[in-house]
């Protein structure tokens, strides 16, 4: 079962590394987050103005061909920034919740790597609806328990039985 195994424990270990590590990667697997100018929503821009403003950057400064469909909005009040994902490409935007300037265009590798890592990126390209990747997590986590309790086990119980005297 272990050879069997081998090569998505690989991913899994590896993918973990990678993801476990990604804050202190200087910005290459997953981009700093900046700080803005006030955490006082009183003083920021609305959503709908950051959202244009975030829309046009990445069609300006990086890309007009890419999708400008968002995926997520990150809220991070208490550094005054709010940070655009988009959906269909791993770009994020960060900007001032304030004033609507741009912090920073960065690339979150990170979010590829997760998907390597629980099973979506094979689970999208399938097109399961998320029966793959809970195959897979069930799997894995089940796997991984086993191995654990008959690892331990292959070094307890040797010892238990030499202080029985068998």
């Amino acid at each position: 079962m272990g050879a069997f195994l081998f090569i998505f424990f690989f991913v899994v270990s590896t993918s973990g590394i990678l993801l476990g590590a990604k804050k202190n990667s200087n910005g290459f697997i997953l981009p700093e987050t900046t700080s803005g100018t006030t955490s006082n929503f009183n003083q920021w821009k609305s959503v709908a103005q950051l959202e244009l403003i975030a829309r046009k950057t990445l069609r300006d400064s990086v890309a007009s061909s890419l999708s400008t469909e968002i995926d997520r909005i990150d809220i991070r009040k208490e550094k005054g920034i709010v940070k655009f994902l988009f959906k269909e490409h791993i770009y994020e935007i960060q900007l001032d919740g304030a004033t609507g300037n741009v912090l920073s265009i960065g690339q979150r590798r990170s979010d590829v790597i997760e998907n390597i890592h629980d099973g979506s990126i094979v689970d999208d390209y399938l097109d399961t609806g998320g029966y793959f990747k809970l195959i897979y997590s069930v799997s894995m986590g089940i796997a991984l328990l086993l191995f654990t309790i008959t690892g331990f086990w292959l070094w307890y119980g040797p010892k238990k039985l030499r202080k029985s005297g068998r």
